[in-house]
């Protein structure tokens, strides 16, 4: 089933410049590049994408992470788009994820790994149309 994602390169991706080699692994996978943007967001754009984690205790320095630099956003597309990008970014603790994973090979940290992926058809379509309002 053809599907369609969001994912963040997150500010400390693109500060450390691994933009292209995050971006090469889900195109080797055979996934496709819909939309793509460059840009730096506001308190405002992070508590709309977080809002379900906004009352979170964790949550303002998550906020601050993610207005601290520029990231990239992009839609992917793919046969079940969802689920494979979510197995090639590995578990959101780098520290704890697998090699061969994204963050299993690139982060070690927990706040600060690399990339966002949304993990369901409902949050794709909720991320999506978000980051990307004409789409």
């Amino acid at each position: 089933m053809t599907q369609r994602t969001l994912v963040l390169i997150k500010p400390d991706a693109v500060a450390r410049g691994l933009v292209g080699a995050v971006l090469s692994r889900y195109e080797a996978k055979g996934l496709r590049i819909v939309a793509m943007e460059h840009r730096a967001i506001d308190a405002e754009m992070a508590d709309a994408h977080y809002a379900e984690h906004t009352e979170q205790p964790w949550y303002p320095p998550l906020r601050d992470f993610a207005v601290s630099g520029p990231l990239v956003a992009l839609v992917l597309e793919g046969d079940e788009a969802i689920e494979v990008v979510r197995a090639l970014n590995g578990v959101t603790d780098g520290r704890k994820a697998a090699p061969g994973t994204i963050r299993g090979d690139l982060s070690l940290s927990n706040r600060e790994n690399l990339v966002h992926a949304s993990d369901s058809e409902e949050s794709a379509a909720r991320e999506t149309s978000l980051w990307f309002p004409g789409l």
